[in-house]
């Protein structure tokens, strides 16, 4: 099928549509023309397909019928146009990525709920940050222990024997940003003079 034949055939439902949306409604071809504006005939020959509809005569109907202009028309329905990343599960934690590109610096909103009953502390490649959104973090970091609270961040070598989770006071929802090989983040704290 051809593109102009995609149209026709659009085209072609229009007038069915609108005289069913009418019924529907309840109202006869004059109600329609007397809030419109558009003459019986006219209404009366879009609806038989003797007319080619034009966005001049659907847009008063439309806003007649308050209906949207695409179920007029029988456009497809349009997804969501917000792209939602899916979140990450993993050892009680639930991420979600802020970021889209593969490798590079990465960050994650996670909400953890419940505390692992020890520290186990890792060490791999990479640099990470912290800042805490709500509740208590405890971030065991080398030979210290210590607890930052809302609106508190950390930021340290991954290759320094880590961990971090909720203290049992309760849940923890932080930022985390991630750079692999050891990127770090860029903080300023003035602008720069001029």
């Amino acid at each position: 099928m051809t593109e102009d034949e995609r149209i026709d055939a659009v085209l072609d439902e229009v007038g069915p549509r609108l005289r069913r949306i009418r019924r529907e409604r309840g109202a006869t071809l004059g109600d329609l023309s007397a809030s419109t504006g558009i003459s019986v005939s006219t209404l009366s020959r879009l609806e038989s397909g003797q007319r080619r509809p034009s966005l001049e005569l659907l847009l008063p109907i439309a806003r007649a019928h308050q209906v949207p202009l695409d179920e007029l028309v029988g456009a497809p329905p349009v997804g969501d146009p917000r792209v939602r990343a899916k979140p990450i599960v993993r050892h009680g934690r639930t991420m979600f990525p802020l970021t889209r590109q593969p490798g590079g610096l990465q960050a994650y909103k996670v909400v953890q709920e419940k505390p692992h009953e020890h520290p186990d502390p890792r060490v791999h490649e990479g640099y990470e940050w912290l800042y805490v959104l709500s509740g208590k973090l405890r971030l065991v970091l080398g030979e210290h222990d210590v607890v930052l609270g809302a609106g508190e961040a950390a930021e340290f070598d991954t290759r320094v024997p880590h961990w971090f989770g909720p203290t049992p006071d309760g849940p923890v929802e932080f930022l985390s940003l991630f750079g692999p090989q050891g990127e770090r983040m860029h903080v300023r704290a003035r602008p720069k003079k001029s």
